[in-house]
């Protein structure tokens, strides 16, 4: 019995987090799928040919590519723009603060098809012809909400007293910055912009309002699957659920090897 009530907490958690992979297990499964006919939703056999053939679907590379295309941008702009916003909430005090930290959460909080239709309205009302710049714009719009709070999560417990050392020390406020809270930020950047690239490469709502003529991977999909799901949409989907974990684990056995570096250097 007390065997059981030591491990019952740990099984319930396997278990979870096994349901919650399952529907993962079945994409990854059905990319190994030979159809008989359109609809990839029965299990036929096995095969490779869909991952040697993964854009034998018509439109599909089009739409993998401009939807990395649009997730590298944006990530990048959004994680600049992010993390000096973040720089500025915690470290500085200025007119307008509170309202600003208020601001950032709004796009968290508010529902997609909402944001989708209001920044419709917005680019109809400026004139700006919906597209690849409308994507664009509106995914560095939400995603930099989320790299502000991860940011700012990292920077409320972070120790001043390193960067009044350096500066102490002789260095500037730049080389400071450059040389000491840079470094000690860089895995909260890196996991913001992890998170931002996710986010904006699964965007379907707001995507679908603003993206005209152009077509995402998720407006493939679910254009594709009015007449048929091919395997290859399993194929895509698996590859960057799998790419994704590749770099989750790389961030964090990064994060691992600086902190036992740090707790090296500290040794006396």
């Amino acid at each position: 019995m007390t065997l059981v009530r030591r491990h019952l907490l740990t099984g319930y958690a396997l278990l979870a987090f096994g349901y919650l992979l399952l529907p993962i297990a079945v994409v990854i499964l059905f990319s190994l799928n030979d159809p008989a006919g359109r609809f990839n939703y029965v299990w036929q056999g096995f095969t490779l040919d869909n991952w040697w053939n993964w854009d034998a679907v018509p439109g599909i590379r089009d739409s993998v590519v401009t939807s990395l295309e649009i997730a590298v941008l944006a990530t990048i702009v959004a994680t600049t723009l992010g993390t000096l916003i973040a720089l500025a909430i915690v470290r500085h005090r200025f007119r307008g603060r509170g309202l600003t930290n208020m601001l950032v959460f709004l796009p968290m909080s508010t529902p997609e098809i909402v944001l989708g239709a209001s920044l419709l309205t917005l680019f109809l009302q400026s004139r700006v012809a919906t597209g690849f710049l409308t994507i664009f714009v509106a995914h560095v719009m939400f995603v930099v909400s989320y790299i502000v709070v991860t940011v700012k999560a990292r920077l409320i417990g972070f120790d001043r007293h390193l960067e009044e050392a350096a500066m102490d020390l002789g260095a500037n406020e730049w080389t400071t910055f450059r040389k000491v809270t840079l470094p000690l930020l860089a895995p909260a950047i890196l996991s913001a912009a992890l998170l931002g690239f996710a986010l904006s490469l699964d965007d379907f709502v707001i995507t679908y309002f603003v993206a005209g003529s152009e077509t995402t991977y998720p407006l493939f999909v679910w254009g594709a699957a009015r007449v048929a799901v091919p395997p290859q949409v399993n194929v895509v989907a698996s590859a960057i659920f799998l790419i994704a974990i590749l770099l989750m684990v790389a961030n964090v056995l990064w994060q691992l090897r600086g902190e036992r570096r740090r707790a090296g250097e500290g040794r006396p």
